[in-house]
């Protein structure tokens, strides 16, 4: 199955601090999964790997977010599945 990542949401925290990404993450998933929304993107790249841990801890915390990965041909993007709004 190919799945089109261009036509997914995606947030790209190119140029963020830490602080100020970690609001971007959840304000994000908040939002997809009010207009429901499956998948989303979020673009970290690979730098230092800081805003890459911030994701994934911002992501394991939040209760919105049901499971996300490391895309298997890019690092520095992560792939979000956001739960059902119940």
């Amino acid at each position: 199955m190919i799945q089109l990542y261009s036509n997914l949401p995606t947030l790209d925290l190119h140029g963020y601090d830490r602080d100020y990404a970690r609001i971007l993450i959840n304000d994000f998933i908040y939002d997809n999964y009010k207009i429901k929304n499956k998948k989303v993107i979020i673009i970290h790249g690979n730098g230092t790997g800081i805003i890459k841990k911030t994701t994934q801890s911002t992501l394991r915390a939040n209760k919105f977010v049901e499971e996300f990965h490391i895309d298997n041909f890019n690092d520095g993007m992560t792939i979000v599945s956001i739960r059902k709004k119940s």
